[in-house]
């Protein structure tokens, strides 16, 4: 599929406007809607009880973003968002007075509560200080002590867009014995993720941003090892091995990943994922990572080029990947003036952050570029 194929998928963009918030929400393209409109018909009246599709777009999901992952299905669960995935390893974990958690004071409170909450344990947390919107290797390893049980930091920081040098700390977590969670909502389906790469124990993001899919239901990768350390503090009846043995009470836990999903889940967030997921399949992650990086490097280099000051400006390319953020002078003004000419991004934290996808084109940016050089004119 070429570029033009692709656009020709999302009906927003018939509309005129530009879409800049991947960071936030992701827009539905036709794949989805199609599913969306089988899944309908469906429950609607041509086959109510669906479950015989459902499992095989489980299935089919699941072995699509265990392709993205680089992984096996059976190491993948789902969940109903980021918070609740970190929630079953924060819990699951056995801790003791005195254990450290290292994060750091860039990330989204999804991968700060479920940790901060376990202080009530006597579990010290610690936040490396981030450095202009960065988060330095060198720092998370000043900050480690023979204490330190687990480090959990984003693949890309949801304010600054800085990508972390993931692999370079799941070396440094693994040598050293150390649980590595990434939480990567804001990279998978951005840059090329892989866990084994990452000697990562546990990865989770969401379906609703980059991947462009439905809020409400998010995924995590444990790995084998760490799984078996889990104290697995909720259970149900689709927990276990013979599940459909309804009388049998055998509390006997699935030995893959499914055994985190307790009962009902998302089938319809499930479908549509499916769907979705076909357009990363087809036009392949690494050029998808590709063109992310050419708008991102084009977007901070023509923003630098009139007069702005992207985050990242002077951040090497390896260490960027699809959010570009500035901060200018009356930052609601600015925001409201793009929103009135239809260019959509986020107010976060007094920035503005644009993240354009891999459909965006450099004439989108163009655009965007010449409307805030207007705004910035007026200063209001």
């Amino acid at each position: 599929m070429d570029i033009n194929e692709i656009r020709n998928l999302f009906p927003h963009l018939k509309t005129g406007q530009i879409y800049f918030n991947h960071a936030a929400l992701g827009p539905w393209s036709k794949p989805l809607l199609e599913r969306l409109e089988l899944y309908a018909r469906q429950r609607s009246g041509d086959k109510i009880e669906n479950f015989k599709f459902f499992l095989r777009w489980n299935a089919s999901a699941k072995a699509k973003l265990a392709r993205l992952l680089n992984t096996k299905s059976s190491r993948i669960a789902w969940t109903d968002n980021v918070s609740n995935s970190l929630n079953i390893l924060a819990q699951g974990l056995s801790w003791k007075t005195g254990d450290q958690i290292i994060i750091n004071d860039l990330e989204f409170p999804s991968n700060v509560y479920p940790f901060l909450n376990l202080k009530k344990y006597g579990v010290e947390i610690t936040f490396v200080k981030n450095r202009n919107g960065m988060v330095d290797l060198e720092d998370i390893e000043k900050a480690i002590t023979p204490r330190t049980k687990l480090i959990s930091i984003s693949s890309v920081q949801f304010l600054t867009g800085y990508r972390a040098n993931i692999e370079e700390i799941g070396k440094l977590c693994r040598n050293k014995g150390i649980i590595f969670c990434v939480d990567a909502i804001q990279g998978v389906g951005v840059i090329d993720t892989d866990v084994v790469k990452y000697n990562a124990d546990f990865l989770t993001g969401g379906t609703q941003k980059w991947l462009m899919s439905m809020e409400g239901l998010a995924y995590f990768y444990i790995s084998e090892e760490l799984q078996e350390k889990i104290d697995q503090r909720f259970v149900g009846w689709t927990s276990v091995e013979d599940a459909w043995n309804l009388l049998d009470y055998n509390l006997a836990l699935k030995k893959d990943a499914d055994r985190f999903q307790n009962g009902t889940m998302n089938s319809l967030g499930v479908a549509l994922f499916d769907a979705m997921l076909d357009i990363f399949t087809k036009y392949g992650i690494e050029n998808i990572e590709k063109r992310i990086l050419d708008n991102t490097n084009y977007f901070i280099e023509q923003l630098s080029d009139s007069g702005f000051e992207p985050v990242l400006k002077n951040t090497p390319e390896s260490n960027r990947a699809g959010i570009v953020t500035i901060q200018v002078d009356n930052p609601e003004k600015i925001f409201e003036e793009l929103e009135r000419n239809e260019i959509h991004c986020s107010l976060r934290q007094g920035l503005i952050r644009f993240s354009p996808h891999f459909y965006n084109t450099k004439d989108e940016i163009d655009r965007t570029i010449d409307v805030l050089k207007k705004a910035a004119e007026r200063n209001f």
